[in-house]
């Protein structure tokens, strides 16, 4: 969540919107796809392999969603910043052991991040849900503020250093010591597992970049040794499925977490491609009017292969998906061959995810075709080759066009996606449960159009509280 910022030759710095933008967006959906009502909408609303209206898991259903694309978007975004953060560190004078520690710090974290907010989300703390649940959870949604953020104050380093220890020894307390449930009680094997993965990645992820940030070949080499690993883990006893299957912290990691690497690193690769771009150009520039044209067919092009690999995977056409896709990603290739500037860029970032989707679109028959969970190959390339085409489309939109008012709401939720990921569970559903305003829910389940109303509704006030928050400069950071 680093900022992304550009200094060339004495120009004042500006920033790069298009990755908050992206990142806004990946979380935006994410919680619009969980408040949704179940059950009364369309198949394509939901996780393609928990189709309504049981949304019971069915791990033999392939194909592809909107809401299976929201969570491998953040990744991409995750790995697009690593080049802005770790490089831009270590280009400052940060060590390698300083920039290690530092990563493993973030990581554990957001592993701690993970298990807090599972443990008090309302319907983990009371069954049916009461006030004492719903305060819990408002309790914990305040707490994570001095864990989480800087104290906006002037006082000495070591006050702040209290402050967040306090926080965190208060937070242990409230797990341990809080009834929950059914019985149950505090685990470290209850956690969010989305949170959990992208600890993770912030780890294995960070280190792996740290380490190859001045050549990308070699996290395509880690690539290819991880796919090998996890395809050779298929031979029951063999020394590759002990080390699949072996974790000395399985609470916190897993073998199988790595497959997102496949987002993450990709990711980072478009990341390189943007820092470097921003550092030999002055992004102010919009060249001429034959570039607008071609900004605008660019953008078309980016947005029509993510609706082609959507329609197409969901409706199970892998055939002629591939070849449209192709066909499209061709016309973009020629309208931005030999450009400079912007073109140059887009140019760069439309052949990688040409690369990826391509890669993943022939894979889709693999493993009874693409899935989610357990995530296929096909899934891992197809989802971040999109990535790289919706990180094209917010960078015309949103750095050439400029079109910062009108997607502000997405920057500013990429720029604290921490809040904007909790807010719904653990303040707005609360506040809205103590209050009595729930109990008109119901009209929420009458049609799938009032069903989608219920998600738009939960995520615009979300949005506004996260908003609220970002504008008074209380960012959560790792």
């Amino acid at each position: 969540m680093d900022k992304l910022y550009k200094q060339n030759n004495g120009h004042s710095e500006q920033r790069a919107y298009s990755l908050d933008a992206l990142r806004g967006y990946a979380i935006l959906t994410m919680v619009l796809s969980a408040t949704v009502a179940f059950g009364i909408l369309p198949a394509w609303m939901y996780h393609m392999q928990e189709p309504p209206p049981s949304h019971a898991y069915c791990p033999e259903m392939s194909g592809l969603t909107w809401v299976d694309l929201v969570f491998p978007f953040f990744l991409f975004a995750m790995g697009a910043a690593f080049p802005f953060s770790i490089r831009k560190k270590f280009e400052r004078g940060e060590g390698y052991l300083k920039l290690v520690l530092s990563i493993i710090k973030r990581g554990v974290q957001l592993v701690f991040f993970s298990i807090f907010i599972q443990h008090f989300y309302p319907y983990m703390l009371g069954q049916p849900q009461d006030t004492r649940s719903w305060l819990l959870a408002i309790c914990c949604f305040a707490l994570l503020f001095p864990m989480f953020m800087r104290i906006p104050i002037k006082v000495p380093e070591w006050v702040h250093s209290l402050i967040k220890l306090s926080a965190y020894g208060v937070a242990t307390i409230m797990l341990l010591s809080t009834n929950y449930a059914s019985g149950n009680t505090f685990s470290l094997y209850t956690s969010n597992i989305i949170i959990l993965i992208l600890a993770n990645m912030a780890i294995f992820g960070s280190i792996v970049y740290l380490f190859t940030m001045y050549n990308w070949k070699l996290r395509v080499i880690v690539l290819v040794v991880i796919a090998s690993l996890i395809l050779s883990s298929q031979s029951v006893g063999s020394w590759s499925n002990i080390l699949y299957e072996y974790s000395p912290l399985s609470w916190m990691y897993r073998f199988k977490y790595l497959s997102y690497l496949f987002i993450v690193l990709p990711g980072s690769i478009a990341g390189d491609i943007l820092m470097q771009w921003i550092k030999n150009n002055d992004i102010s520039i919009k060249q001429n009017e034959t570039l607008h044209k071609k900004a605008f067919a660019i953008l078309f092009i980016s947005i029509l292969v993510i609706l082609i690999s959507l329609i197409g995977l969901y409706n199970r056409w892998s055939f002629i998906t591939l070849i449209l896709t192709v066909l499209s990603l061709f016309i973009g290739w020629i309208i931005l061959r030999n450009q400079t500037g912007y073109g140059k860029l887009w140019h760069d970032l439309l052949l990688l995810g040409a690369l990826l989707l391509v890669i993943g679109l022939c894979l889709e028959p693999f493993q009874g075709g693409i899935k989610k969970d357990g995530p296929t190959f096909s899934y891992l390339f197809v989802t971040s080759g999109l990535g790289c085409m919706a990180l094209l489309s917010f960078n015309v939109m949103c750095d050439y066009f400029s079109c910062r008012r009108a997607t502000s709401f997405l920057t500013m939720s990429g720029q604290n996606p921490m809040i904007a990921y909790v807010a719904c569970d653990l303040l707005i559903y609360p506040i809205l449960n103590l209050t009595g305003i729930t109990q008109w829910f119901d009209i929420f389940t009458i049609s799938p159009w009032m069903g989608f109303m219920k998600g738009l509704l939960l995520t615009s006030i979300a949005l506004l509280a996260t908003i609220f928050f970002t504008r008074r400069k209380c960012f959560w950071r790792t």
